[in-house]
């Protein structure tokens, strides 16, 4: 399965080599197929600004509660703080296609 996963916080692109893709996918399509009424991701688009969650899965939107917003940002804050050139997760848009 071929993957593109791009970054980008605080409207700056941010780098990431392929264990980053890889690992940012993967915890990604854990979280957003454990959500109600979902399933595997072809096209993702994951948009947070703020305390807002936005999640765009194969073109619909997904809807969340305030609960499954709040472990989404928190765990994608998590995982991208570490990254070089990142020293605030205000904003963070995640997209990713997959392909076969």
């Amino acid at each position: 399965m071929t993957r593109q996963v791009t970054l980008a916080v605080n409207d700056n692109p941010i780098p990431i080599d392929y264990f980053v893709q890889a690992f940012i996918d993967h915890t990604v399509a854990g979280m957003i197929e454990a959500l109600e009424g979902t399933g595997p991701i072809k096209k993702l688009n994951l948009a947070i600004d703020g305390d807002k969650v936005a999640i765009d899965l194969n073109g619909k939107p997904v809807p969340t509660n305030a609960f499954a917003s709040q472990m989404v940002r928190s765990t994608l804050s998590g995982m991208v703080l570490p990254l070089k050139g990142v020293k605030d997760t205000t904003k963070i848009r995640v997209n990713v296609a997959r392909g076969t």
